[in-house]
């Protein structure tokens, strides 16, 4: 068995703590938004500048892509060492998220009367930059304080 310098644990600890408070955080808010917009498409839809039961339909079909997006969280929150791959999953499902919004709104911006709908895009576009930051930075401290493995006896640096 080897033994492994305390302040290397404490560190990694340290580092899968972050990265499940900052992946629930993200998380967390994903579901709140989600399910609002499965349950109350009505609070939301004249925001994206829609209307009646297909604008209602539209809302409600964004809350469960999102409920759907969010699968892969939980498993990465609990363990995310072992399940570092949905780490990755996470993050490009963020980054995809980011530059689709950033396509949608320029394909928008420039349309005349789309100001609502220009400004409920970037609203996303904040929160999906500001949770890419904060699970990229913690992800990326969580995968740089991984314990050495021992190699035939050895510690392999």
């Amino acid at each position: 068995m080897v033994d492994h310098d305390p302040m290397i644990s404490t560190k990694t600890d340290a580092a899968a703590i972050a990265v499940r408070i900052c992946f629930c955080v993200v998380f967390l808010l994903n579901i709140q938004c989600a399910l609002g917009f499965a349950l109350f498409p009505g609070d939301y839809v004249a925001s994206y500048q829609l209307e009646g039961p297909a604008g209602l339909a539209a809302i409600r079909g964004i809350g469960v892509a999102f409920l759907m997006w969010n699968a892969t969280y939980p498993a990465f929150i609990v363990a995310p060492r072992r399940f570092r791959v949905l780490g990755w999953v996470v993050i490009a499902q963020q980054l995809i998220g980011l530059v689709g919004e950033s396509l949608i709104l320029a394909s928008v911006a420039s349309v005349s009367g789309m100001e609502l709908l220009c400004s409920s895009i970037l609203r996303f576009m904040v929160f999906d930059g500001a949770g890419l930051v904060i699970m990229g930075i913690s992800f990326a401290v969580l995968l740089k304080s991984r314990l050495p493995k021992p190699v035939s006896g050895k510690i392999r640096l």
